[in-house]
């Protein structure tokens, strides 16, 4: 923990992991992320699509958008969380959430070479939908001028993960009260067909795909 910079270093050294496996794990898992930022000398936070690319983040956005227009060049910060359950103890202090998040600090940089956009919209697409690029029609040139990419390079990283029952206090255990954990679950349902889908279509193999990710 000690080569960590002062930023990415979390208070409480029990629950952070700042191996690269833990942290890209959380990423992959997520479908969307909370990207911190200043502007007009405010912090802001909005949610993005993205994916992960190499030693970045690619970050989806309306090319006009406000975080799109500033990135280039300004620290960035983003963040992943994935609630697995409700930790309930017997007393209001020892209730917790079992999770896992992720936090990622780094610099943006406007994406704009054409190959490089192509990447990553595709990263971000597939992100959420695996192999969908292949199943859908090429970006019109409009299409493409209107959306914007952000690259949040990657200088720094951390997770924290919480699991397992609840701590209660030991003299709590003989009260005869319930506690335990109530799982919390994320899960695709079947995909539901617009007006516009032929009848006999049958659900494309990327929403198979993307299911298959949270089965359980």
């Amino acid at each position: 923990m000690t080569d960590q910079p002062r930023f990415n270093r979390a208070r409480n050294p029990k629950r952070a992991l700042y191996d690269e496996a833990t942290v890209h794990a959380i990423l992959d898992a997520g479908m969307v992320g909370h990207v911190g930022f200043v502007a007009e000398g405010r912090p802001m936070v909005m949610p993005m699509a993205y994916a992960r690319g190499p030693g970045c983040l690619w970050l989806h956005g309306a090319s006009k958008a406000r975080i799109v227009k500033l990135a280039h060049g300004a620290p960035l910060s983003m963040t992943v969380t994935l609630l697995d359950g409700i930790v309930a103890a017997r007393s209001g202090f020892h209730h917790s959430v079992n999770y896992r998040s992720a936090v990622v600090h780094g610099t943006g940089r406007a994406v704009t070479d054409p190959e490089d956009l192509e990447t990553a919209l595709q990263a971000i697409t597939e992100h959420l939908l695996p192999g969908r690029y292949a199943e859908i029609r090429p970006m019109t040139a409009q299409e493409r001028k209107a959306t914007g990419v952000v690259a949040l390079t990657i200088e720094a990283a951390s997770a924290k993960v919480r699991g397992g029952p609840p701590v209660d206090d030991e003299g709590d255990h003989a009260l005869g009260l319930w506690g335990g954990v109530v799982p919390v679950v994320t899960a695709l349902g079947r995909g539901l067909p617009d007006a516009h889908t032929p009848e006999t279509l049958p659900e494309p193999p990327s929403i198979a795909r993307a299911r298959a990710r949270f089965a359980f």
